[in-house]
């Protein structure tokens, strides 16, 4: 009997979270901005969070960028297309390549987006490379893009882009999205210095090879 009265209980509360989650969503549909059809002004952070998929983040940052005043601003077939979801120009002539990363916020942005978008330059014949997320970058993933030089814009900086353009101030936005990156290394002279850096070893692997070679 009060096995019964238990699985009653756990059938009542499945049902009641699937009805509180139909409820959420209709309350909160999802968003979708794979058309022309609404104001850029209109959408704010929370509209993101709330994209169907990251196509309308790609769309969007496409239309934000060439409301900001770039040129060459064009978006690829498919997400990340060769690696890159959104080609630019900025102010100096200078061709970008961005990925763009619409993840939830607890979800940081790994290492494989900035070697996908560093490696997709030479493709569309860029010379810099942008991540922009909705997140934040992990501690991997910040290191390799200080040492190649890629611009990483997470959560925060988007945010701040994004009330910039709101309020018309075209120019802040801009400069948060042409600030230089952070810069691991202090200069090109020490990327092309030959002293190498300390790598750290597996020791066990290097073991396991020399006790093999041993024999």
């Amino acid at each position: 009997m009060n096995y019964i009265v238990f699985l009653l209980i756990i059938v009542a509360i499945i049902v009641l979270s699937l009805a509180i989650l139909i409820l959420w969503r209709k309350l909160n549909p999802p968003i979708k901005l794979d058309t022309e059809h609404y104001d850029l002004r209109d959408i704010t952070i929370d509209d993101i969070d709330r994209m169907e998929d990251g196509s309308g983040f790609e769309m969007y940052l496409y239309r934000l960028l060439i409301e900001l005043g770039y040129s060459g601003v064009y978006k690829t077939m498919g997400s990340r297309y060769f690696g890159a979801d959104v080609v630019f120009t900025d102010s100096d002539g200078v061709r970008n390549v961005i990925q763009a990363k619409r993840y939830a916020i607890e979800n940081p942005v790994g290492i494989s987006a900035v070697q996908e978008v560093f490696s997709c330059m030479r493709y569309y014949k860029a010379k810099k490379a942008v991540v922009i997320a909705t997140t934040r970058f992990t501690d991997s993933c910040e290191t390799l893009a200080g040492i190649n030089y890629v611009k990483l814009i997470d959560r925060t900086d988007l945010v701040g882009i994004i009330d910039a353009f709101r309020a018309g101030d075209i120019l802040a936005a801009r400069k948060i999205i042409e600030a230089e990156p952070r810069r691991i290394l202090e200069s090109w002279s020490e990327a092309n210095s030959t002293d190498l850096h300390e790598v750290r070893k597996d020791y066990r692997a290097e073991k396991y090879v020399k006790k093999a070679m041993s024999k």
